[in-house]
């Protein structure tokens, strides 16, 4: 079982749930027409650190590798909704990249930790 401690996949995915609701507030105050993506991607993407941060209190192994899944089916699903934000026009290219790019840093560090207790579940 992994250690259950503080680290950097939970510090980013807190930081990144932040800079969601931020980017929530900032289009919800703009009156826009998007107002079911804009509830989208806020629950996608403040699911992405609450299944993180719940995997650190795993039960087990397998509970471990569910939660972490999950953050990840969830920082996908966030990608979709900021993609479908950014070709809406409702996002700079500048506030699309910086996002963006939070968001694929997360998607690889779950992919890399999940590949990782797959591969050590059947050794």
């Amino acid at each position: 079982m992994l250690e259950r401690r503080e680290n950097i996949i939970v510090e980013k995915t807190e930081r990144f749930g932040d800079r969601i609701v931020n980017m929530h507030q900032y289009l919800m105050k703009k009156n826009l027409p998007i107002r079911e993506m804009l509830t989208q991607v806020l629950r996608s993407g403040m699911s992405i650190g609450a299944n993180t941060a719940e995997s650190q209190y795993a039960q087990s192994t397998a509970d471990f590798l569910t939660k972490l899944t999950i953050a990840l089916k969830e920082a996908n699903e966030t990608r979709f909704w900021i993609n479908r934000i950014y070709t809406g026009g409702y996002l700079s290219e500048q506030e699309y990249t910086s996002i963006l790019s939070d968001n694929e840093e997360i998607i690889k560090i779950l992919t890399s930790i999940t590949a990782t207790v797959k591969r050590k579940q059947r050794e």
